[in-house]
């Protein structure tokens, strides 16, 4: 039995994650910065030893990485890493101490795609802070290990879907009204052609992939490795599809960016010009390779569980057919 260190334990993925560890035998101690709950109650978490840790405040005091240290882990994942010199502190601390060490990055690192799926070892010329930073971090972990032998897997999410919070939508923003518009057989505005890409993964898939690398830990050290449904959605198909779950014929139309984004919320046009400039695309055959891992969901089917809660919660109206 290993004892893990989840930092960030009660976000998306940890609410799947710390069950999972829990059941597979391991000891773990999650870590949050205040006494949330997980989006998503489970019996498991009675076994976890709950901790609360300001990491910004530590990281100002220049005690972070030694207060983790300081458990005692032989496996540490962190969830919560946004800056290169964060990750610096960390790993500094943990060297020669841990069995494994695992980064949450992010699937923002590459960029624009070239050529899709794009596998992890595509050049990566990403833009905006989270996925420069997101892409500094993971040279410097795999440098370390490959140079110094400190035990690093990077795991790439996509947009991660669960119960519990507002999926990514059709119009690539977090809106929830648009999948109501779409409930009422209304017409939804698309930017463009609907022709760009987004990739979901659901959280627990993302917490089963960070449990097949830590059982092929030969395999996965020194590696990054995506972590997305088998196939990304164009916004124009994932319309499409979500009108037809709701029992409706889609009624979709089309503006170029400037004139679509006009009409909404700044930040629902951030948010879409954020993920349509990305379009991202990612294959997840390394993982099947290395690691022997599938996702079990696909990207609608993520979704739909996702806003069946928002259903449930009455946030979002329900299908036709269940009226």
């Amino acid at each position: 039995m290993s004892r893990v260190i989840v930092i960030g334990a009660t976000g998306h993925v940890g609410t799947y994650l710390v069950p999972a560890l829990v059941e597979a035998g391991h000891e773990v101690v999650a870590i949050s910065r205040g006494m949330s709950d997980p989006y998503t109650p489970h019996a498991a978490w009675g076994h976890a030893e709950r901790l609360t840790m300001d990491r910004d405040a530590r990281e100002r005091a220049g005690t972070f990485g030694q207060d983790i240290r300081s458990l005692k882990p032989d496996i540490v994942i962190d969830m919560i890493c946004f800056t290169k010199p964060s990750a610096e502190m960390l790993v500094d601390a943990l060297k020669g101490h841990v069995g494994h060490f695992l980064h949450t990055g992010t699937i923002w690192t590459h960029g624009t795609p070239v050529a899709v799926p794009t596998p992890e070892d595509a050049p990566k010329h990403p833009f905006g802070d989270y996925g420069i930073q997101k892409a500094d971090i993971e040279t410097y972990l795999l440098k370390t290990a490959h140079c110094e032998g400190f035990p690093a897997t990077v795991l790439h999410p996509g947009h991660i879907v669960g119960p519990g919070w507002n999926p990514l939508n059709p119009q690539g923003n977090f809106n929830p009204e648009v999948f109501s518009i779409l409930a009422r057989g209304e017409q939804l505005p698309l930017a463009n052609f609907g022709l760009e890409t987004v990739h979901h993964v659901h959280a627990e898939d993302v917490a089963r992939l960070f449990l097949a690398a830590l059982s092929s830990r030969a395999s996965a050290i020194g590696e990054s490795f995506h972590a997305v449904s088998e196939k990304a959605l164009t916004l124009r198909g994932y319309a499409e599809r979500m009108s037809r779950w709701f029992g409706r014929d889609p009624v979709l139309t089309f503006l170029p960016y400037d004139q679509w984004a006009a009409d909404r919320p700044a930040e629902d046009a951030k948010a879409t010009w954020e993920h349509i400039a990305r379009s991202p695309n990612c294959s997840m055959e390394k993982a099947k390779r290395l690691l022997g891992f599938v996702p079990r969901y696909t990207s609608l089917q993520a979704v739909e569980e996702a806003v069946t809660w928002l259903i449930e919660q009455g946030k979002v109206a329900p299908p036709s057919r269940a009226g």
